[in-house]
Formats: structure tokens, C-alpha cells, sequence
């Protein structure tokens, strides 16, 4: 299998870079007819690799793209699913590239070269390994997994319209297991199998004070002002500790056991390499936690953005009317997201001074999830890995969230595996977001040993 990929490593790349330069940006209605072309794009892909089906089924927002190879009715049925819209690429002044024109670059962390653009890694590169991995194992007459794609466009404006699909086409998509790579490892020399992704509560709030923007000589000192007032409710959303300071916030939080935390642990982050990757030199979170803690089984509270008042160039001396901000909490098996969002805004309202008001908003969430380690598909993964990479990875759980993996398993009832292969220094959802070319082709490698693997151990059953 590594010859053929390698053989044929130049042409995937190439393939790849194709699909990097077409700008799917959901979000922003400018590129509707860009995110089109990418679903015919895909649906093409699906043909040339060997799909007797392809199709793109419509929605009220962007297409899913669907396609199936039949091996035999007594196959295991393994359906795959990604995403091929990307995020915005603003600020656009920071890519040392241009995002939609895809360029091979070495790292200190990619050695042999990374692929910078857009899409890269999430999830374009990472969506494309699945689709190459079942060429290889189709062409070679080596794939003996029933295998099903859903690509959807819509999975960074949250999947309006996914689950609705699911409903719809459930018996279209029945499967043994479901794979996703929209995770990652911590390097090639440890990799690892994500068993477990937090939830998330992504809120809006704003606060009203004056009914315009006042002068802040004539008014200032004797009015609330906004951003001055939100400033002061965010700062108290923490503690001295930096535990979230939300009634109830931590009732029915999942615990783990400490001697889960110390087997994560062992093969926790490199701290001095985590700091350097985004240029910082000291880490700060909950006290009594280590860092691959934080970020992974205990849930956060961030500000995402915050707004208010004058911006522009020069100085402007005004009092604002209002103020904004954004604000998404990260959460751990057990905590209902929905829960949360109503602890939230309750609490927030409640500390909310006199002289002004306050509207919140809750714009979307999502469920904790945490996979088996003991199903048959984690077991053929992580004799992939192992096969590949020539170590056994370690289960570990990320700090991010994929909403769809908990609603495939309520809408479908299957269990999702998570094989992601990028890093966490692969600036995903950020300027320069690139993807090494090893990774790439590990990917494709160890994809298609799970194939093989996973079809033996169903057989065996």
C-alpha cells in the first residue's frame, strides 16, 4: 500500500490543490456559487474513485454530496463522513500566501512540507485522504467494506440542515460504523485516536445603556457605560481560581477517575513546544489541572469577541450606546448544552447593574461525545496505526467540538470513530492554516489499513 501511495503521491496532491482553490465559504452568501462547484466537485471525485452512486441532494442552505460503493450484501458498511466548506480567511493581510492558491512550504514541525491554504486541514485535506484511500483499495481489488460518503457544505455555519437530511434518507444511510477526520494526532512519532470531543454553548450578548452614543465630557462619570459595564460582568464570569463562576455550571459534569487522568497524562502535550507553536511563553486555566486537562476534560468559558462604541482611525470621545460580545463555552460528557445556555443567560442577567439593559442570545450548541474502545472499528484503527506508524497510539480526548457526531448517533444509531491526522499548530480557522504532507499521506495509509483491518475482524465475528 505505501508504494502505490507513493507512486501516486504527486497526482493526490495535485487533486488536493484543485480542490483548495475553489473558496467554499459557506458563511458568506458571495461564494453560494462557489460552494456549488465544490459539491459537483466532490460528486465527480466520488465517480472517478468508483461510486455506482454519486448525487447531490439539495437543501434550504448548501448541497450534501453523497456516494456509495457496494462490495457485497455480507460486507461490513462503513459510511464517511467530512465537509468540504472552509472558513473565511480574514484577516486576509496575515497569510503569507494567498488562501485559495495552495503552496508547499517546509516547517520545523513539517519537515518534508506543508500544504498552505484555506481548506487544508479542516477539512478539505483530511476529507480527501478517505476518498483516495478507497481509490487505492478499489483499484487494487482490495476493498472489501461496503463504503458510503456524506459531504456536506454547511459544517462551519453549524449543519442547519444535516440532521433533517439524516431523517430523511436513514435507511440510505445505514452503516457498522462511521469515520470522521476532523481530529488530530500529537505527532507523527505519537500518534493517537480521539475517543472523546466536548460540547459546546456559543452565545451572543448585548448590553444597552443610553439611547445613542453620548459625549463623554458632557456625560462621562455620571452615566453606566456599556463597555465599561460588560467588561466588569465578563470579568466576574471567572473566579480566582479560573473555574467558571456560573451557578450550577459544574452540577452534572462527567468526573474522571484519576487513573484515566494520569493514563492521558502520560501521554500528555509537550508544554514547551505547545508554548512555542503560538508564541506565548507562560499558560494560565483552572487550578489543580494539568494542561492536557484543560483542554479535554474540563469544560471553559471564552470570549470570542467583543465590540462596542468608536473603532475607526483617529479618536472619537463617545460614550457608547452599547456594547457586544461573544461568548462560547466548551463542555464535557453530561453537561446538556441547552442546560447551560439557560444557566448562562440567567446569570449573566442576574449581575447586571442598574442603567442598563441586557439581551442574550443563544446562537447554536452541541453535545459532549466519548467513542468505544472497545468496538471492533477502534480495534482495526488502532491496528492501522500501529501498522503505519509503528506504534500503538494512545486514546486521548480533544478539546473540540463536532455537534454531528452525537446527532448521527441519535438520528442513525451508530457509532462514530474519530481518525484525525493534522496538528494543533496547523492554524485551522486561522491565517496560514496548512497541512503537512506527511500527514497527508499517513492518512491515506492508515485509512486503508483500516479497511482491511476492519473488514477481517467483522468477518471473524
Amino acid at each position: 500500500m505505501k508504494k502505490l501511495i507513493n507512486d501516486r503521491s504527486t497526482v493526490f496532491i495535485d487533486q488536493l490543490f484543485n480542490l483548495l482553490k475553489i473558496p467554499s465559504i459557506s458563511a458568506d452568501p458571495h461564494y453560494k456559487n462557489e460552494v456549488k462547484k465544490t459539491a459537483n466537485w466532490i460528486k465527480n471525485a466520488l465517480i472517478d474513485i468508483g461510486c455506482s452512486t454519486a448525487k447531490i441532494y439539495e437543501t434550504p442552505g448548501h448541497p450534501v454530496v453523497y456516494g456509495e460503493i457496494n462490495v457485497s450484501k455480507n460486507a461490513p458498511t462503513v459510511l464517511v463522513y467530512g465537509h468540504y466548506d472552509v472558513q473565511p480567511p480574514d484577516p486576509i493581510d496575515l497569510w503569507e500566501n494567498p488562501p485559495f492558491e495552495p503552496i508547499i512550504k517546509k516547517t520545523a514541525l513539517h519537515p518534508n512540507g506543508a500544504i498552505f491554504a484555506r481548506g487544508a486541514c479542516d477539512d478539505k485535506g483530511q476529507m480527501f485522504m478517505h476518498l483516495k484511500a478507497v481509490e487505492l483499495l478499489n483499484s487494487s481489488n482490495q476493498l472489501q467494506n461496503n463504503i458510503k460518503f456524506v459531504i456536506e457544505g454547511e459544517e462551519e455555519v453549524g449543519s442547519d440542515h444535516l440532521e433533517t437530511f439524516l431523517k430523511d434518507h436513514k435507511a440510505m444511510l445505514q452503516s457498522d460504523v462511521i469515520i470522521i477526520s476532523d481530529t488530530g494526532i500529537n505527532s507523527i512519532e505519537n500518534p493517537a485516536i480521539t475517543t472523546g470531543l466536548r460540547g459546546l454553548s456559543y452565545m451572543e450578548v448585548t448590553l444597552t445603556g443610553p439611547n445613542r452614543d453620548l459625549h463623554s465630557g458632557l456625560y462621562g462619570g455620571t452615566v453606566a457605560n456599556p463597555i465599561n459595564i460588560l467588561c466588569d460582568m465578563i470579568a466576574k464570569l471567572h473566579d480566582n481560581n479560573r473555574k467558571v463562576n456560573i451557578p450550577g455550571f459544574y452540577d452534572d459534569l462527567e468526573e474522571i477517575s484519576d487513573q484515566e487522568r494520569h493514563q492521558m497524562n502520560e501521554n500528555g502535550i509537550d508544554e514547551k513546544r505547545f508554548k512555542e507553536a503560538i508564541g506565548i511563553d507562560a499558560l494560565m486555566g483552572e487550578e489543580g489541572y494539568t494542561t492536557l486537562d484543560r483542554r479535554s476534560i474540563r469544560p471553559t468559558l471564552d470570549v470570542n469577541g467583543i465590540w462596542g462604541g468608536y473603532t475607526g482611525a483617529g479618536a472619537k470621545t463617545v460614550i457608547p450606546s452599547q456594547a457586544h460580545a461573544k461568548i462560547s463555552m466548551r463542555l464535557v460528557p453530561h453537561q446538556d448544552w441547552t442546560k447551560i445556555s439557560q444557566l448562562f443567560e440567567k446569570h449573566f442577567k442576574s449581575i447586571a447593574p442598574e442603567g442598563v439593559s441586557v439581551e442574550v442570545t443563544t446562537h447554536h450548541g452541541g453535545a459532549p461525545y466519548v467513542t468505544p474502545t472497545d468496538s471492533l472499528a477502534y480495534k482495526a484503527a488502532e491496528k492501522a496505526y500501529h501498522e503505519v506508524f509503528g506504534v500503538v497510539p494512545h486514546a486521548k480526548r480533544d478539546g473540540g467540538s463536532i455537534p454531528i457526531v452525537p446527532m448521527f448517533e441519535d438520528v442513525l444509531e451508530t457509532k462514530t470513530l474519530l481518525m484525525g491526522f493534522g496538528y494543533d499548530s496547523d492554524a485551522i480557522h486561522a491565517p496560514n492554516e496548512h497541512y503537512g504532507v506527511d500527514n497527508f499521506l499517513l492518512g491515506i495509509e492508515t485509512i486503508a489499513h483500516f479497511h482491511r483491518h476492519f473488514s477481517k475482524l467483522s468477518a471473524q465475528e
